[in-house]
């Protein structure tokens, strides 16, 4: 995941970012879920930006955290008849970019967002 990470930063022109990853189980990542976004049950992936808010400036190079759920995760790769690290992936991916600022909150943010994300999983989906 380290490589992986280091490799979507560079192709982001962001190599001198920092992130945190961290996997959890589905009992803390719905307890995440419900205290930072107010909604109940696990869900795949959080996204901790450290870029904004009051002390942003402290160190710039610290982008935030990625978390992720490896119970739902695990589920989502079979559904989709992938491994879980390729899952996994995608999810570190959709999480660095909401880091460095993408979104999906309306849809043509969805399909830039979701277009980046195919564009650098076929980069890196070999790492």
């Amino acid at each position: 995941m380290e490589t992986a990470a280091q490799a979507v930063l560079n192709a982001l022109d962001c190599p001198d970012s920092e992130l945190s990853v961290l996997i959890v189980d589905g009992g803390r990542m719905a307890e995440l879920h419900e205290e930072y976004v107010g909604k109940q049950g696990p869900t795949n992936v959080l996204a901790f930006p450290m870029t904004e808010g009051p002390f942003n400036e402290i160190n710039p190079e610290i982008i935030g955290d990625v978390v992720i759920c490896t119970d739902v995760a695990a589920k989502e790769a079979e559904d989709a008849g992938v491994d879980l690290y390729t899952r996994a992936l995608e999810l570190l991916i959709h999480g660095i970019l909401h880091l460095v600022g993408h979104d999906h909150a309306e849809p043509e943010e969805t399909a830039l967002m979701q277009a980046k994300e195919a564009e650098l999983f076929e980069q890196f989906k070999n790492i």
